[in-house]
């Protein structure tokens, strides 16, 4: 009762005023509900975004969008996980830099490739090497409405500078929502360490386990490393060329066998057909370090596609990280490596190839060719030859990649 009477004296004073007052009242108040409605924004962006997105506008003003209605590959896309962020708890040592993201509030998908982007500042080569793989990504890739590609890069603060000025270019051209996030290569460095510690004397440079030689291994222990909500991921080089839509890469997660964990190319050098030169002579009917399609010539870690959830769930997998099983694995087959990651997933992929999904060559197209005037002329084509189409270029041990 006391309410509807407070209504009724209200309504007593707005008959009072004249016509003209009360429409100058309402008009006042509806300006003071568009100022608080419209001067707010729905997402909290750093200035450094804010500028990103007011650049991007402008920038596409009356550009026809790329249509992303249409699955270029499969009906239900493979390789993301439905949550609600990506800017996960890493100890600290990550932080969002950037994004694009639509204003639906609808969950959207994610899917994660990761680059290591360390010492870039100090290389002319490096940064020339990185503008040509994410100008070449942006122009060919093409998501779908809900769909979010988040790209991380593992860097120090210098590169990290850097790295943030470079990609408000290289994104600009972008026709689907991304997200972008930096991870300090020392925070992270700190929790590999211990894992991979007794490996690094194995498949470093190196004569010992050094510190900073620990994040090359970052592949190897990643799904210790990254939050459980965080499945699969992507970890790609940055001397890439993209020729076709990043995110048919994705979908060869979905061709996996049972058991596999990693997806990766075969080596196309014979660089192992060399590092392995004393087990294959004490081994000659051995088919290890033999050229394709019969023999095993070992991987190539430019491209792969990490099965966090796969990796955390293998017995087998983790079982090989523990140091008296890559110990004994190293010792029986005389492995001394430098090439890190990719040193340790080709030892175990002689002993235990279900672990790993063989990669079409074309999604890792590696161009070098040192080994054929160093001593392998006469079998190198037998390594180097890739039928079928070329989906990414890899211009590997500084190697110029065509222009097409």
């Amino acid at each position: 009762m006391g309410i509807l009477r407070l209504i009724a004296r209200i309504m007593g004073r707005i008959s009072t005023f004249r016509s003209y007052q009360f429409v100058l009242l309402l008009a006042a108040a509806l300006a003071v509900v568009a100022f608080y409605y419209f001067g707010s924004e729905r997402q909290n962006f750093s200035s450094t975004t804010k500028r990103i997105k007011q650049s991007q506008a402008s920038h596409n003003t009356n550009r026809n969008d790329a249509d992303l209605t249409v699955d270029t590959r499969l009906p239900h896309p493979a390789g993301s996980e439905e949550q609600g962020g990506v800017e996960h708890d890493l100890g600290g040592e990550s932080e969002g830099f950037m994004s694009r993201r639509g204003d639906s509030g609808a969950v959207d998908q994610h899917y994660h490739a990761l680059m290591m982007f360390t010492k870039v500042d100090k290389s002319r080569s490096l940064q020339d090497k990185f503008r040509v793989a994410m100008l070449s990504m942006v122009k060919l890739a093409r998501f779908m409405e809900g769909e979010v590609l988040v790209l991380h890069f593992v860097s120090d603060p210098a590169s990290r500078d850097l790295g943030e000025k470079m990609l408000q270019e290289l994104l600009l051209d972008a026709t689907f929502k991304y997200e972008v996030l930096f991870h300090d290569v020392e925070a992270l460095t700190q929790k590999l360490f211990p894992i991979v510690e007794a490996m690094q004397k194995h498949f470093s440079s190196g004569s010992g386990a050094y510190y900073s030689d620990a994040i090359f291994f970052l592949s190897v222990a990643m799904h210790h490393i990254m939050p459980e909500s965080l499945t699969r991921i992507l970890q790609l080089d940055l001397d890439l060329k993209y020729r076709t839509n990043i995110r048919d890469l994705f979908q060869e997660f979905d061709l996996f066998p049972p058991g596999a964990v990693i997806g990766i190319t075969r080596e196309m050098q014979p660089v192992y057909r060399h590092t392995f030169w004393q087990y294959r002579k004490e081994n000659p009917e051995s088919k290890v370090g033999e050229p394709p399609p019969d023999g095993l010539p070992g991987f190539n870690s430019g491209v792969m596609l990490l099965d966090l959830g796969a990796m955390r769930a293998s017995a087998l997998y983790n079982q090989l990280l523990e140091p008296s099983n890559v110990a004994k694995l190293a010792d029986q087959y005389r492995f001394r490596g430098h090439l890190g990651d990719q040193d340790f997933f080709t030892m175990i992929g002689m002993e235990h190839p279900e672990l790993f999904y063989s990669l079409a060559c074309g999604w890792n197209r590696q161009l070098c060719t040192w080994w054929r005037d160093h001593g392998y002329g006469e079998v190198f084509q037998l390594y180097y030859r890739c039928s079928g189409p070329v989906y990414i270029y890899h211009g590997n041990c500084n190697s110029p990649i065509p222009d097409d």
